[in-house]
């Protein structure tokens, strides 16, 4: 029996996936279309943004504050969406840039860009997370925590800063995302993003500090 030759069937959810439905075809610099559409995905993702369009509403009609805002349960309802939006796209990124990577049969394809999504967000996610979890036990220090991190999300010199930061840590690799970028199959295509991110993070971190953002 003569082998087929014909080539492998496209994983077209996989390529929808891993180019972000297209984003990673935008010419020039795909990486940075897709770490755009990040920080999108990170406002959007983030409950602060629909505590401002719905929150207002359910106040008035409950007679009370918002959950949101208040207390340690405010504080799961922000960090909680985010990591779990931000989980999500680290395993799809993983199994879909592999799946990706093995049809076109390169190692990491340009048009990859959904892990500028993941490390871009998760660069924003570290910079507004709480250093220790008594921030979280602390009904006063929680509250604080919930505005401070709603209103840094939507602020633009965050977000601007973020980019910036996440795009020039991509870009330079410093060590150890380009050993990372040996690690098998999809995880080496993301994990040199997630590490440009905790770089990005931890530069955040100091400008909130120093009230540079």
């Amino acid at each position: 029996m003569t082998p087929s030759t014909e080539p492998d069937a496209k994983p077209r959810f996989a390529y929808a996936i891993a180019t972000v439905l297209g984003t990673g075809y935008l010419k020039p610099g795909p990486g940075t279309w897709g770490s755009l559409v990040g920080i999108l995905v990170a406002v959007i993702s983030h409950p602060f943004t629909w505590f401002l369009l719905l929150g207002k509403g359910i106040e008035v009609a409950a007679g009370k504050t918002a959950l949101l805002l208040t207390g340690f349960g405010g504080s799961l309802i922000l960090l909680v969406p985010s990591v779990a939006v931000w989980l999500i796209l680290a395993l799809l990124g993983v199994c879909t840039s592999r799946a990706v990577s093995q049809h076109a049969g390169t190692e990491d394809p340009q048009y990859v860009v959904i892990d500028e999504v993941s490390g871009v967000h998760l660069a924003l996610i570290l910079g507004l997370a709480p250093v220790t979890p008594m921030v979280l036990l602390r009904p006063e220090d929680a509250a604080v925590f919930a505005l401070y991190s709603g209103m840094s999300i939507l602020n633009w010199k965050f977000l601007l800063a973020g980019f910036l930061l996440f795009r020039l840590f991509d870009i330079l690799k410093p060590f150890p995302c380009r050993r990372l970028e040996k690690l098998p199959g999809g995880w080496g295509i993301m994990a040199d993003d997630w590490m440009a991110g905790v770089y990005a993070a931890i530069c955040l971190r100091l400008a909130l500090h120093f009230h540079w953002l």
